[in-house]
């Protein structure tokens, strides 16, 4: 059997690695929207609403546990951590509920951004309040 692989030929092309990788990039947004439904409910554990405040906070931050100036390891924290946080915590909730939940994240977004955008302002007010300490720590040496 030289020259022949198994289960078939198709060969892996750059192109179906970039298609690959931005379907996953798109399920895991989509994923990412159904958690942040799920915690909103009352009948999500506590425990699966860590895990989910857990796994949205650690996307949403521009904080990494590994720098991403980091030749190849500052990338696995974005490739490992963060697709694992976000299996477990699907995998504590409910099936009914997180099935609601993706149905309902599918039409959150809208032509490419999400219908209530606007729910992310405070977050960006927390940030650019926490950048203008920053900022006033170091002119001030305070």
């Amino acid at each position: 059997m030289s020259g022949s692989r198994k289960g078939g030929g198709d060969k892996v092309t750059p192109h179906k690695i970039i298609v690959s990788l931005k379907t996953k990039a798109r399920d895991l947004a989509h994923n990412l929207s159904a958690l942040s439904l799920a915690y909103k409910r009352k009948d999500v554990s506590i425990f699966a609403k860590g895990f989910i405040l857990l796994a949205v906070g650690y996307a949403l931050s521009p904080i990494d546990l590994i720098p991403d100036f980091i030749p190849i390891l500052g990338y696995l924290d974005d490739l490992i951590i963060l697709p694992v946080l976000i299996f477990i915590a699907i995998k504590l909730i409910p099936r009914e509920i997180l099935e609601e939940c993706k149905a309902e994240a599918k039409g959150l977004w809208q032509n490419g951004k999400p219908k209530k955008w606007y729910y992310a302002i405070p977050i960006a007010l927390v940030w650019i309040f926490a950048l203008g300490i920053v900022v006033l720590k170091i002119i001030f040496r305070v």
